[in-house]
């Protein structure tokens, strides 16, 4: 591993010196989208999109409205447009001379005067960053129902989502193979579903509410942590500055599943602007699809609300604070289960009824400061700070788990841009973790005898200090590279250090290649990761002194746009990535049949990902999606030696067809995907076969646009294909062979729902 990252790095500085002789001069054109009011104020605009007219290249601005184009020393006048859903274009043209641009758009409403004609995509690939970079946008959340973040991955293949067991409908994610424990996730670059709140936490995080999602393959910035292992997943949320003051959307599906969600904006004055969101769903029904008397989903009720600040000050500083709280309570188990039977479970065991409770807490509270320390804003400083506290109350059949988590995240980065080609980041940063948690772990060994208990106390103070920095070196939209380190003390674990390193290179306009490589660190919380194991009547058995979880990924991507199709930008896309451990916390349920054992890897862990992308406007308002995905991955377990990863699909593929009839009044969209077999469990094995079938799952949804609603119905997994028996021996729930952790398919069956959408603009 340390000779191969040692060859990256030759290469690395190799190509970094052939571009530096080959690239053409050139020099930046930095600038703002802002909107402008009717009464005459202006204000930035987010995500807006630039391109060059007569090139069709385009960059994304950020949060801020801003944008950075490359102008080359022969270049002739050029013209650049922006463009953002809901505002008319606004065009300028430019020159080798230009440095500094603004664009003002006009908000436009459907009632009154125009209705905008343009489309967003409902997903790309990035052209600008350094690491490959998958943006799932607002209209890409809006294609399927999308009730939560899991919901929001079903068109794409380098995610994919499942249930971690057949009790608790947790959904997990896996990118690159791996679990989604591996991936770091951020809520606004800030990290966020860490610890207790990590098995729920997709479901936390309502598909309306967000305004686009960004899925980071590999290893990305140092500056936000060392948890991206296989990559980092970002949520935009609805802005205070949204020009929607309104927003509320309704949704129920054949089981009753019911929710809301509404998000409002206001801007206050020139300086001060909020968002409110909320959120409500409810499950109050329990289906039981298959006959083996347990619920198919938990019945639930969950709420969340959440509120959210901008103070932004003309001098370009910038504050943004809120704070969120939820609350989740779901009950799963059998069917003839009632909350109040807990109160006696010698009565329950008796009467061989199982269930199960699981009941969520969570605050978090945040604060980000940006202030500028020169005027033209190419120095600066930023200060985050993040706070939140979770509790879990839960117990499954005669087990307890029950935790607390208070976590402070601090963050002080300091920015500066020397000329146009360097950027250099540095900063310090501080992550403490207070973790009470205790595991009282009840099993039977022989039926009618009492059960055995072992209580775990996992609680943990842990605290990291780091510092990082970060070099930035870009030559125009030819050639970037981005070299970091980042070295932090743990108080538990010891001196870390995580050096990462991307490089992006374009051949041409149209062939873009990507390398990466890089280390990432995560404290495991082997209870909330593997929260499925509790759902069994197994032993859980503990090593004690796990190790801090070590591994390095490294790939690379390379995308080649195509002048075919309506929009002359279809592309087509390879990647490859691998992931190898130098320490992994190793949860067989093999090596001893009556219990799960949980101890250090002892010896290779490794997985290997290849994918294929191909995109294509045919014609106008059509768009086709091809996405395949192959993973070899292999782990070593304790008396079986380097064995397939078990309960890993080896293969993914989706295809997803979109159509839109003009002005967009009505939008079609259908998914197929094809789940490919993953190595079963020797305990699940039957007649010599040892893999799961492969299985396809179909999507579909119709959208009709009126005024100021959306109407849409849709259907999911519309082939009405489920795994069989998910439960092993669910006929005796409190025997050592019960297991409900083992889920490779879909449990639900075919579901249909409708719901709407209401959106107000401001006039």
């Amino acid at each position: 591993m340390k000779r191969i990252f040692t060859i990256f790095l030759i290469a690395f500085a190799a190509v970094l010196e052939l571009a530096a002789q080959i690239a053409p001069k050139s020099h930046t054109v930095q600038g703002v989208v802002y909107n402008l009011k009717n009464n005459g104020d202006k204000e930035v605009i987010p995500f807006a999109t630039v391109y060059w007219l007569q090139s069709g290249t385009y960059v994304d601005c950020d949060v801020d409205g801003k944008f950075t184009f490359t102008v080359f020393e022969k270049a002739d006048d050029a013209t650049l447009v922006a463009t953002a859903i809901g505002y008319n274009t606004d065009t300028l043209v430019v020159n080798y001379d230009t440095r500094n641009v603004e664009f003002f758009l006009q908000g436009v409403n459907e009632l009154e005067k125009a209705v905008v004609q343009a489309r967003q995509e409902g997903s790309y690939l990035s052209k600008m960053t350094p690491v490959k970079t998958e943006v799932i946008t607002a209209a890409g959340l809006c294609k399927m129902a999308c009730c939560n973040l899991a919901e929001s991955f079903e068109n794409s293949a380098s995610v994919t989502v499942g249930y971690s067991d057949a009790i608790t409908g947790a959904k997990q994610i896996r990118l690159l193979g791996l679990s989604g424990i591996y991936t770091a996730m951020l809520d606004e670059n800030r990290p966020t579903m860490r610890g207790l709140a990590a098995p729920f936490g997709l479901s936390y995080v309502p598909g309306q509410w967000l305004e686009s999602i960004q899925i980071a393959k590999g290893p990305s910035s140092v500056v936000n942590g060392l948890e991206a292992i296989t990559g980092q997943i970002n949520m935009e949320h609805r802005k205070p500055t949204d020009e929607k003051p309104l927003f509320v959307n309704l949704f129920v599906d054949n089981h009753l599943m019911t929710e809301a969600n509404i998000a409002s904006s206001l801007q206050l004055n020139e300086k001060w602007s909020t968002v409110t969101m909320g959120h409500y769903s409810s499950m109050p029904m329990g289906h039981d699809g298959n006959g083996d008397g347990f619920k198919d989903e938990p019945t639930s009720l969950k709420f969340n609300l959440t509120n959210r600040w901008l103070y932004y000050d003309q001098s370009g500083m910038q504050i943004r604070f809120g704070i969120r709280a939820l609350t989740d309570d779901r009950t799963g188990g059998m069917t003839s289960f009632k909350k109040e039977m807990r109160n006696d479970v010698n009565a329950m065991v008796k009467e061989n009824i199982w269930g199960s409770n699981i009941n969520n807490k969570g605050v978090n509270a945040y604060v980000k400061v940006g202030i500028p320390l020169n005027l033209e804003n190419t120095r600066n400083i930023a200060f985050i700070a993040d706070y939140t506290y979770h509790q879990i109350d839960s117990y499954f059949g005669i087990k307890n788990y029950n935790g607390k988590q208070n976590s402070v995240f601090a963050n002080i980065i300091f920015q500066e841009m020397i000329g146009d080609e360097h950027r250099i980041n540095a900063g310090i940063r501080n992550q403490f973790d207070l973790f009470d948690e205790r595991l009282e772990d009840a099993y039977i060994t022989s039926f009618g005898k009492p059960w055995n208990t072992t209580d775990y106390n996992l609680g943990r103070r842990e605290n990291a200090v780091g510092v990082y920095g970060e070099y930035t070196y870009t030559l125009g939209e030819k050639f970037s590279a981005v070299a970091g380190v980042s070295v932090d003390y743990n108080n538990l674990h010891g001196l870390l250090v995580a050096p990462r390193a991307n490089i992006k290179y374009a051949f041409t306009d149209d062939i873009i290649f990507r390398a990466s490589g890089g280390r990432g660190y995560r404290s495991p919380n082997v209870v909330v990761d593997n929260i499925g194991m509790l759902s069994t009547g197994r032993q859980i058995d503990i090593a004690p002194a796990l190790d801090m979880e070590d591994a390095w990924t490294y790939g690379g991507n390379i995308t080649g746009y195509l002048p075919i199709g309506e929009n002359r930008n279809s592309y087509l896309s390879f990647d490859y990535f691998r992931t190898d451990f130098n320490k992994q916390i190793i949860v067989d349920q093999e090596l001893d049949l009556s219990k799960v054992s949980i101890y250090n890897l002892e010896g290779r862990s490794f997985t290997n990902t290849y994918q294929f992308d191909f995109s294509v406007e045919p014609i106008e308002r059509f768009i086709i999606i091809a996405t395949y995905r192959y993973t070899d991955a292999k782990v070593t377990l304790a008396g079986q030696g380097l064995v397939e990863r078990p309960m890993t699909s080896r293969y993914k593929g989706v295809l997803n067809l979109q159509y839109a009839t003009r002005m967009n009044i009505w939008t079609f969209d259908f998914t197929a995907q094809l789940n490919g077999p993953c190595k079963l469990p020797s305990f699940m094995v039957e007649n010599g076969v040892t893999t799961s079938p492969a299985y396809p799952v179909f999507f579909a949804q119709v959208t009709r646009k009126f005024r100021s609603v959306d109407v849409y119905i849709g259907g999911e997994n519309l082939s009405n294909y489920k795994q069989k028996n998910p439960i092993i021996e669910w006929e005796n729930p409190y025997s050592s062979e019960f297991n409900a952790s083992q889920v490779w398919g879909p449990i639900l069956g075919w579901k249909v729902y409708a719901g709407m959408r209401l959106t107000l603009w401001k006039k």
